[in-house]
């Protein structure tokens, strides 16, 4: 099958409450902002002029018609979003720290993306796509981890380049064991991995960040690696090269979307370079752009509408 699509992916999709001021009664304001890291991803890959196309289910309430309103407004093809009639939108609360991190608090007991069933999944999006990005968030109950694996048999049938982010969110799973099992369950699929730094610790045991990718290359055989370090920076790891850019310095609002912001642009570079030479120049011209994207997007709250434009990302690079 020809392939149209440049990155399709597949998992949640919600809306993100962040706090933003007070009443004159003195009671907390929450702005609902689209997210979900595998549509955050795209919004940032149709920012940088790539064809993209979504998979998942939302509520048919207000919630979900919201969201599938911003995610076809983003430019992302929505063919393959569903509507149940029965289960609402999953929603979250995002709570801020002063540095700009934060934690969630999820209302998904079942929430909408939870329910998508393996024949709810257009095959025929995946298999006219040159990239499949998926995460865990899908992987978390019935029936949509039994449709997050048979999309993944049939994106591997189709010869694309398989994508993933296990974005972990304690608060979703059952036992961090079961976490851990799905996430080394995406390994053995992924051609390029988007890891962050309490990712690889937590997958691996091993609090040196190299110790643990190290593991994951001889264990996984996984060609590239994105590590994502916060403030920090991040690397790159592909056969035996280990490069490293700093990050950007700004004074982050709210770091939701960073890590998927990142990502989009990481895999924009994939597709512009190839995965089979990557040099070192290519993997440096990647992680300084992803970085630059990345601090750009905690400049603002929520994700699929705040995601920078190339432009700014390019003059944040002094080019």
């Amino acid at each position: 099958m020809e392939k149209k699509i440049d990155v399709t992916a597949m998992g949640e999709l919600l809306i993100d409450f962040a706090k933003n001021g007070q009443s004159e009664q003195g009671n907390d304001l929450f702005e609902a902002c689209p997210g979900g890291a595998p549509c955050n991803v795209l919004a940032m890959l149709n920012k940088l002029s790539r064809k993209t196309a979504f998979i998942g289910k939302v509520g048919d309430d207000q919630f979900g018609r919201l969201l599938k309103d911003t995610v076809a407004g983003a430019g992302i093809n929505v063919d393959g979003l569903c509507m149940d009639d029965e289960i609402p939108t999953t929603l979250a609360f995002v709570h801020t720290f002063p540095d700009g991190d934060r934690e969630f608090s999820f209302y998904r007991k079942p929430g909408a993306d939870m329910m998508l069933k393996e024949e709810d999944v257009d095959y025929d999006i995946i298999r006219s796509s040159r990239v499949f990005h998926f995460g865990t968030l899908s992987m978390t109950g019935e029936p949509a981890r039994t449709a997050t694996k048979r999309a993944l048999e049939a994106a591997k049938e189709a010869g694309c380049l398989i994508t993933f982010d296990p974005n972990l969110r304690p608060p979703l799973w059952k036992t961090l064991e079961e976490a851990k099992e799905q996430m080394e369950y995406g390994f053995q699929y992924c051609d390029v991995l988007k890891i962050s730094d309490n990712e690889i610790q937590f997958v691996s045991g091993l609090d040196d960040y190299d110790d643990g990718i190290r593991y994951l290359q001889e264990k996984y055989q996984i060609p590239l690696i994105f590590l994502t370090m916060g403030k920090e920076g991040s690397r790159a790891y592909f056969k035996d090269l280990r490069v490293e850019r700093p990050g950007c310095t700004v004074k982050a609002i709210e770091t939701t979307g960073a890590g998927d912001t990142f990502c989009g642009c990481a895999i924009h570079g994939v597709l512009t370079y190839g995965l089979e030479g990557l040099t070192e120049e290519n993997l440096g011209e990647i992680l300084s752009f992803a970085n630059a994207g990345a601090a750009l997007i905690t400049l603002k709250k929520g994700a699929i509408r705040s995601m920078p434009e190339r432009e700014d990302i390019e003059k944040m690079l002094g080019k």
